[in-house]
């Protein structure tokens, strides 16, 4: 392999549709961002959308950009990676390649009834053990089949084999294999996408078809499930620029967590990372055996390497992490940037004993909750309550979130690791916030490792298309790149922070009672 070669790694989260240009040693040599438009056609009511063609459009553009900003030429891209947003559902009509729906998004709630006539029928614990998933409208299954149930002649066109459904991975590998020729096209979905959907079986690694009766999905228009690394397709010849012909390989493919797990290079079982983006994500690696939580966490499919069992992790979501700080910056105009946030936390003084808590429940609790019906909430205002205390509390919001999910997961696996021995990997925007990194640390009483790459979820994707083509020789090679940046160390006295996470768990509480309440009310 050449040395002036390169890996372009796509990263389609929630947000933004990036791609990034990355050298052996880990370096970024270009880079392009175009935000996505996020549709709410129902308010409120917690739909959540965007445009398949949209994000298709933005991904190629910020392809094209990459490359004219670092002057690098598409035949030196040695490999393409994947990393993208989960669970986020789009079927398309094979004849047409174009979508018949947008994509409902991970956070959209618009199934929530359903799902609970599900837990009510009793299929809650069959679910758990075939998918490692609990019932909720956070995964694909019933984004399908409202789909499916809802748009005109969506059902007719999917017996006639017309439909194809595919997470937004099959969809930009879909489009990136799709010539004039649509007979070339490649419709695959990776296994840790697929193990996101409620439909895959984690144990057989296969669709589950008594899953896919229960929410009347046709088997025909699901993608083949691949691994994390290895050779997918190849780009269709013009696809960056009118006269290259140039067909550059599509060598991974992986979930937005997963990819960051890998690139954090957790990759023995017990270790953690934790990303804060949109939301906020706490993955454990556990090795080739699933192990299900009793205490709200999900069990998922972490990454495979090719002709490799795939290795398995134990993950709890947080739905509102670093979009709490954009809502105070986009609703409540209290931030003009989101960065901000951390110099208004600093201002408070360290003797002010105000304490005020926000929770975020915009679109319900994620883990340990799973409470769909729970709305945002703030307490703690006083007359001098000001600003600074409600983007502080926001902050806060983050970490006992995100503690949350720790001590269910030392709950959960106290064979794999010992209490008060945790060591987790940081990495997501509020990973750059220094106030929040030491409160979790404090909170937590673990130390948080943060690496000198910010793009963790990136080089995921790009490791493992590296090692798919030989770019990296091996696993030992790539741990080589691997640099910390900052390490955080618990300061606070244990009783303190304990008040403190006690105030919170209260505050979640009386959430929880509320929200019920006005159900009740509105009955």
């Amino acid at each position: 392999m050449s040395d002036n070669k390169y890996i372009m790694t796509l990263d389609e989260g929630t947000s933004s549709c990036r791609t990034l240009i990355v050298d052996k040693k880990g370096q970024v040599k270009g880079s392009n961002q175009i935000e996505i438009r996020q549709q709410y056609p129902q308010g409120h009511q917690g739909w959540v959308e965007h445009d398949p063609i949209e994000i298709w459009n933005n991904q190629l553009t910020t392809m094209i950009q990459a490359l004219n900003k670092s002057k690098i030429s598409s035949k030196a891209i040695a490999a393409i990676g994947i990393t993208n947003q989960r669970e986020t559902t789009v079927i398309w009509n094979r004849e047409t390649g174009l979508p018949i729906y947008n994509a409902i998004v991970w956070q959209d709630r618009r199934t929530t009834p359903y799902c609970e006539q599900l837990i009510k029928a009793g299929w809650k614990e069959k679910i758990h053990k075939k998918t490692g998933l609990l019932i909720d409208a956070y995964f694909s299954a019933t984004k399908i089949k409202w789909i499916l149930d809802n748009v005109p002649e969506a059902r007719m066109l999917a017996q006639e084999g017309k439909l194809a459904f595919g997470t937004i991975d099959s969809w930009l590998i879909y489009k990136m294999t799709t010539g004039l020729d649509k007979s070339e096209a490649v419709h695959v979905i990776d296994i840790t996408n697929a193990s996101r959907t409620m439909l895959f079986n984690i144990n057989s690694k296969q669709w589950d078809q008594e899953l896919l009766n229960l929410f009347d999905i046709p088997e025909n228009i699901l993608p083949k499930v691949i691994p994390s690394s290895g050779l997918i397709g190849h780009t269709y010849p013009g696809m960056l620029f009118k006269n290259d012909d140039t067909s550059i390989p599509i060598c991974s493919a992986i979930g937005d967590q997963h990819a960051a797990l890998f690139g954090q290079l957790c990759l023995n079982s017990g270790q953690i990372k934790t990303t804060y983006g949109t939301g906020c994500f706490i993955m454990m690696n556990i090795g080739n055996k699933p192990l299900l939580s009793k205490q709200g966490l999900l069990t998922t499919i972490a990454y495979q390497l090719p002709n490799q069992e795939p290795v398995y992790a134990i993950e709890g979501s947080v739905f509102i992490a670093g979009a709490a700080i954009q809502f105070l910056r986009d609703q409540w105009k209290m931030l003009y940037r989101s960065d901000e946030s951390l110099w208004y936390a600093d201002i408070i003084d360290p003797a002010d004993e105000q304490r005020v808590y926000f929770v975020p429940a915009f679109v319900g609790l994620g883990a340990p909750y799973w409470d769909s019906t729970a709305r945002g909430a703030i307490f703690g205002l006083e007359r001098d309550t000001k600003r600074e205390h409600i983007v502080k509390a926001t902050l806060e919001s983050l970490v006992y979130q995100a503690e949350d999910i720790i001590l269910a997961m030392r709950e959960s696996t106290k064979k794999i690791i010992k209490k008060n021995k945790i060591v987790i990997k940081v990495d997501g925007g509020a990973s750059n916030n220094r106030y929040v990194m030491q409160f979790q640390s404090d909170i937590s009483d673990i130390d948080l490792i943060k690496p000198r790459s910010s793009e963790t979820t990136a080089m995921g994707a790009a490791y493992l298309a590296g090692l798919a083509v030989n770019y990296w020789k091996d696993l030992n090679q790539i741990k080589k790149i691997y640099k910390v940046k900052k390490e955080y160390h618990p300061k606070m006295d244990r009783e303190t922070a304990k008040i403190l996470y006690q105030g919170w768990k209260e505050a979640v509480k009386r959430t929880r009672n509320w929200t019920s309440a006005i159900g009740e009310i509105k009955k």
